[in-house]
């Protein structure tokens, strides 16, 4: 079965009406759907599925050699929830490209000699809990379980809560998934989410690094009032120093080279039209190529909007949700995928992804598909079915290398 053709078959699930695109939020309907679909498709694969306490989910091709072990093990793999609005390819392209990987070895004839599984993380956008990578994240000790367990959703649910509404004991999250200690490589293909190989007119790269990224909360506080009866002289308006906030962010990060600053969420309390609001809440995003120029980045927008909430008599509390030190893929695993893609260009990128959370415990790489448009976490969002095909040819050829297989 082709990457299409199984893409294809989860085409109507978590589409929004609303945005466009697919919302498939951890642990929603749409996304646990996609879930069965992929435990699905690996079972009629023959391959063993399993599940952690982090709600990861992994599915191992067992041979005559390999069945039961997990050590040593070569793993591929991504995500099946989306950002609001999302595309069709990011996290799902790069699930659907692995289980056709292992189709094309076994056409091949292969047989690995190390063990080769699938895994498929939770939360990696931070959709639903504001902590990217989070399944990642707390396999590999990143994040306290405590921490975790205590996010709330827009709801108001727990992580805990959640978890436990799905059958999951919030008692088993935390850094003891049983295969992640002894891999001996993980590889995530994914959809570029930028034009590099459109530009370089090639099907696949290979990543070389992820930017310096993370997470702010904003919090501003004001006096909530009448809209109609409360002179703008008498004002304390945390909207305002949203705005303000918004525009300065904007302004700052253009100063400064390659950084990138994104306010996409805002939230207004009470909310009402005829109302000023008492709270304004909104979430930062900052990403750059170096660690020390991210922080400080992030320091002078501080002190920016601490002014700017002074100056509109109100208060102003920013709070880390999460940060991700800028992360080079392991350099020797690199080089094994050049070898075994010759040709194939290396990019970075600026956006996050569980490879990077992973680096820091196991060797991890990464691929990317081509995106004619070199637009993402957009319904604009694409991949050429060549290209994806393209994608799990050089996904299984890696994984022939990587596993030994014969």
């Amino acid at each position: 079965m082709s990457v299409a053709a199984l893409l294809s078959e989860i085409d109507d699930i978590g589409r929004d009406p609303l945005r466009g695109g697919y919302s498939r939020p951890v642990y929603s309907s749409a996304e646990i759907e996609l879930r069965e679909w992929f435990t699905a498709q690996a079972l009629d694969r023959g391959l063993s599925v399993e599940s952690d306490g982090n709600g990861i989910i992994s599915a191992w091709w067992e041979t005559p050699a390999t069945k039961g072990r997990r050590d040593d093990a070569v793993l591929t793999g991504s995500h099946l929830d989306s950002v609001p609005g999302g595309g069709a390819f990011d996290g799902p392209l790069g699930v659907a490209s692995a289980l056709v990987a292992v189709d094309h070895l076994r056409a091949r004839g292969l047989t690995p000699a190390r063990p080769v599984g699938i895994a498929v993380f939770p939360e990696e956008e931070g959709s639903r809990f504001g902590v990217a990578c989070l399944g990642s994240r707390l396999a590999t000790g990143a994040i306290s379980p405590d921490r975790a367990l205590g996010l709330r959703d827009a709801e108001g649910d727990t992580y805990a809560e959640v978890l436990a509404r799905q059958g999951l004991d919030p008692r088993g999250v935390g850094a003891h998934t049983p295969w992640l200690g002894g891999l001996h490589a993980f590889v995530e293909l994914h959809v570029e989410q930028g034009r590099g190989l459109v530009d370089l007119d090639r099907p696949v790269a290979i990543g070389s690094r992820i930017l310096a990224h993370g997470r702010w909360r904003i919090v501003v506080d004001g006096q909530g009032n009448h809209a109609g009866t409360t002179l703008m002289t008498d004002r304390a308006d945390p909207m305002v120093v949203a705005a303000r906030a918004v525009h300065g962010i904007r302004n700052l990060a253009r100063a400064t080279p390659s950084a990138r600053a994104t306010v996409g969420r805002l939230q207004a309390i009470p909310g009402g039209t005829n109302v000023i609001a008492s709270r304004v809440s909104f979430w930062l995003d900052v990403r750059h190529p170096d660690d020390t120029a991210a922080l400080s980045l992030i320091g002078t927008i501080t002190d920016l909007v601490g002014r700017i909430a002074t100056d509109e008599g109100c208060t102003v509390t920013i709070s880390e949700e999460s940060y991700s030190a800028a992360t080079d893929f392991d350099g020797t695993l690199r080089e094994s995928l050049a070898t075994a893609l010759p040709g194939a260009p290396v990019l970075e990128t600026g956006a996050g992804h569980d490879a990077g959370v992973l680096a820091g415990a196991v060797p991890t790489a990464m691929l990317f598909v081509r995106n004619p448009t070199g637009v993402s976490h957009s319904p604009e969002e694409y991949a050429d079915d060549a290209d994806a095909e393209a994608g799990a040819v050089a996904l299984a050829d890696v994984l022939a290398s990587l596993a030994g297989a014969g």
